[in-house]
């Protein structure tokens, strides 16, 4: 079944469409969430609590092709709330510390993961979304209520900062 016939159906109550879309989207979401949280455990417990909102809130989904866009952004706010919280508690995020446990092997070279940390939040978001989620100028500028050539500019200089801290 295709994307968009799966998510009317989760509209209307199927739990198994719903199953199959967390199916098709699982990895993206924890590799987005690990990188950005830097913790394997905080990933985990993002990607479930956007799920269960998800779940709670699919029948409000109004366009079937916007749905990633959507799904997204809930774990980016919900990201964002793992790192006020930890903010707030004087926690402080240390990727190199991180050892996944589920989602698969994520391995970053250290100094891919130095050069992550060189960027604002918003210009890793955009290069965590563009390169790790795989996402369009277009879909993240819609995920960051941005324009899609402002992503695509922030993108660009963003990895021109990275290639230049590796180089």
């Amino acid at each position: 079944m295709d994307e968009r016939a799966l998510v009317r159906s989760a509209r209307a109550g199927d739990k198994a469409a719903f199953a199959q879309l967390y199916i098709r989207y699982r990895d993206k979401l924890y590799r987005y969430a690990y990188f950005k949280l830097g913790s394997a455990e905080d990933a985990q417990d993002a990607v479930s609590s956007c799920i269960t909102q998800a779940y709670m809130g699919v029948a409000s989904v109004k366009n079937e092709k916007a749905f990633s866009a959507w799904l997204f952004k809930i774990l980016y706010r919900e990201c964002c709330a793992v790192l006020t919280k930890k903010a707030q508690l004087g926690i402080t995020v240390d990727i190199d510390d991180a050892q996944p446990q589920a989602g698969g092997d994520i391995h970053l070279a250290p100094e891919l993961e130095e050069a992550l940390a060189q960027l604002s939040p918003e210009e890793k978001d955009i290069v965590l979304l563009s390169a790790v989620a795989g996402y369009s100028s277009p879909e993240i500028a819609a995920m960051l209520n941005l324009k899609a050539a402002t992503v695509r500019s922030k993108l660009s200089r963003s990895l021109a900062k990275m290639r230049t801290f590796l180089e």
